[in-house]
């Protein structure tokens, strides 16, 4: 049984995939890292979906939809750099800002869908969604007022979808497409 996760996405990264012209593109790639610059992917195994989320004036909308499909530097990623001024995957510099100058990146390849920015989660969902933890327990968003995400916080990080949240995240993108 596959788990999904969510990962949120900066205004930067998201400001630096629109100047790029990757909205409406697939992407390949996507970082992993071992330094709080990048979220870790910890728990995540191929088959797992992922939802990269962007918060925008209070508004979370689902960006992109990816399965990861493994993890590591494959011969697409490019020769590894020599000096520190080389690109880290020079076979993926068109999704660079996905992460791959991160302190310690790790490629996560993945099939995701299109990159969108105008899927928004509905405001009555957002009280609802819900993580869980290796131990169990399970948390929601802090922060929902009126239907809106005031502070972002309790979304940065990689977290684990309860089933039924990974279903209704599910629903949005199937809707959406």
């Amino acid at each position: 049984m596959s788990d999904a996760f969510t990962v949120l996405w900066t205004h930067d990264t998201c400001r630096a995939l629109r100047r790029a012209g990757r909205v409406g593109e697939r992407p390949p790639v996507a970082f992993s890292g071992a330094h709080q610059s990048l979220p870790t992917w910890v728990g995540a195994r191929a088959g797992d979906e992922v939802y990269a989320l962007h918060v925008n004036r209070c508004e979370v909308f689902v960006v992109s939809r990816m399965r990861m499909v493994d993890i590591g530097r494959g011969d697409c990623c490019g020769t590894p750099p020599q000096t520190w001024g080389d690109p880290s995957f020079p076979g993926h510099d068109d999704w660079s800002m996905l992460g791959a100058g991160g302190c310690g990146a790790t490629a996560v390849h993945v099939d995701a869908t299109p990159v969108r920015f105008d899927n928004p989660v509905p405001g009555d969902l957002l009280p609802e969604l819900t993580w869980r933890n290796a131990r169990g327990g399970t948390r929601t968003l802090k922060y929902v007022v009126d239907g809106r995400l005031e502070r972002s916080v309790s979304l940065q990080g990689f977290y684990r979808l309860t089933p039924g949240s990974a279903d209704a995240l599910a629903g949005l993108v199937a809707g959406a497409s």
